[in-house]
């Protein structure tokens, strides 16, 4: 731990060093604002890393997601609004705060508990269940989330069966929608009903749809490869030609 301390405090030093007057001239440009394109990017090869499983790339990779909050800290102390040591400061005592059935006197964790601590942190007098919809995160991550939280206070689906059932439901309601909003809706309610199937087979759905995404991509590519071997062009194609080449391009998958 104490090296641990002595790197970070090694860290920190650096990202002073880059944003003083000898430092770096980009580093010094950098604003908050400026700076949220990478942080998203960061965060999202980060994810990459975990589903590779590749830890190398994930040390890296969680390296970059700490330079990210030491350069905000850096530049909000500059400004002074507040410094690491208060970000430090502010996650600690939110953390104790969260658990008290891990450092304090409470039997056990508690969800309402849970709920309640945070609508106290946020100065409600009462939240919903439910939660809040933030429009930045992404939609399958959200509705998950949300849920989730129904789930906790027992508004829920028994068991699978139920959500299959509702996925053939609104996939045949979808069928018979007509106009452009009404289509929106019902394909938007298919897309909820396989979240919530998700969670009964506790698959990450954001990361499901990521890896088929990437599958397809390189099957392409490998379809690509086969049509150009024999001196084709894939725009010249007809598509039962195009469905061949996908075929042989799909044996290639566990190569």
């Amino acid at each position: 731990m104490k090296e641990a301390g002595f790197l970070f405090e090694e860290l920190v030093s650096i990202m002073e060093k880059l944003r003083s007057a000898e430092g770096c001239e980009w580093d010094r440009k950098q604003t908050h604002e400026s700076l949220k394109p990478y942080l998203i990017e960061e965060c999202y090869e980060l994810i990459e890393a975990i589903d590779e499983k590749n830890d190398d790339m994930m040390k890296e990779e969680l390296g970059d997601v700490l330079l990210q909050v030491v350069f905000h800290a850096q530049i909000a102390r500059e400004r002074g609004a507040f410094t690491i040591e208060d970000v430090i400061r502010t996650l600690n005592e939110k953390l104790i705060r969260r658990h008290p059935h891990v450092f304090g006197d409470s039997p056990g964790y508690s969800y309402k508990q849970w709920e309640d601590i945070k609508a106290q942190e946020k100065g409600k007098k009462k939240s919903s269940r439910i939660g809040e919809i933030n429009p930045l995160v992404p939609a399958l991550s959200m509705a998950r989330r949300i849920q989730e939280n129904a789930s906790q206070v027992g508004f829920d689906w028994k068991d699978p069966e139920g959500v299959y059932e509702k996925i053939e439901e609104e996939l045949k309601e979808l069928k018979e929608a007509k106009d452009p909003g009404e289509l929106e809706e019902e394909f938007g309610d298919l897309l909820f009903s396989i979240v919530n199937l998700s969670r009964f087979l506790n698959v990450d759905p954001e990361s499901a749809l990521r890896k088929a995404t990437r599958k397809f991509v390189e099957r392409f590519k490998r379809m690509e490869e086969l049509i150009e071997k024999d001196g084709l062009v894939l725009e010249e194609l007809p598509i039962e030609k195009l469905d061949e080449y996908w075929e042989k391009a799909k044996g290639g998958d566990e190569e």
